[in-house]
């Protein structure tokens, strides 16, 4: 089977089939990733995964993991953490730093990134034209001064959020970005958060997993829904500990 080659100019994905997948989720290749490529894979629930020697390789996954954000869950050691620590949570106060860190904070058995320049500057222009959006984990130092330590970024599209990834500095960061977005996310008209791959981790928060089909339904349903009101920028929860 060849696998289909999209073009930048009028990029038309492809639809993906798990009855037809004979290469591990793998739906189609480019030369270029654009913001414009970005939202026209989404919507059809495929996303870019990583480029080599400049081939960009966009994939499906079936089943699919998903959160839905009235379902979220927070564990007891969470919950103690969100009551008890200082923390600040902000959302696209530093998209371009957030997807930074994602790409140079190291990961348990990950020897490097998928998220090169040529994502960073797609993201980031998506970001730019309102479909983008990061949560940033803001803790003190020793000195009591705010730093970035943890965070995750999206597309957003309708009412549909494409988690796409995060980074920790310091222990539980992320999480508690997670945890105090997506009851944000839901406020703002947030229906559906894709997770993409089923991670324990997630899981944790309260993920499912979807048969693609039923997902493609969602997504051809809530991708046109708009929000209620615009993610925006600014403070999304902070807590101060006695």
């Amino acid at each position: 089977m060849t696998i289909p080659f999209v073009p930048a100019v009028y990029p038309d994905f492809p639809e993906y089939s798990p009855a037809q997948d004979t290469h591990d989720g793998l739906v189609c290749v480019s030369d270029a990733i654009t913001p414009m490529m970005l939202l026209a894979a989404y919507r059809k629930g495929i996303f870019p995964w990583f480029s080599e020697h400049g081939v960009f390789y966009w994939f499906s996954q079936n089943p699919r993991a998903v959160l839905l954000p009235e379902r979220l869950h927070i564990g007891r050691s969470l919950a103690k953490t969100l009551r008890h620590k200082s923390y600040r949570v902000s959302v696209n106060t530093c998209f371009a730093d957030v997807i930074a860190a994602c790409a140079s904070v190291p990961r348990p058995e990950q020897g490097g990134t998928w998220i090169i320049p040529d994502f960073q500057a797609a993201y980031t222009a998506l970001h730019r034209l309102g479909h983008a959006h990061s949560f940033e984990c803001w803790l003190p130092d020793d000195a009591g001064q705010w730093q970035l330590a943890g965070g995750f970024y999206g597309v957003q599209i309708g009412s549909v959020f494409y988690g796409e990834s995060m980074f920790a500095r310091r222990a539980d960061a992320s999480k508690i970005a997670f945890a105090r977005a997506v009851p944000f996310l839901a406020d703002c008209g947030i229906r559906l958060i894709d997770c993409q791959q089923d991670t324990a981790h997630l899981a944790r928060f309260g993920s499912q997993l979807l048969a693609f089909e039923t997902f493609r339904e969602r997504l051809q349903e809530w991708n046109d829904v708009g929000l209620r009101r615009e993610i925006g920028q600014g403070m999304v929860a902070s807590n101060k500990a006695a």
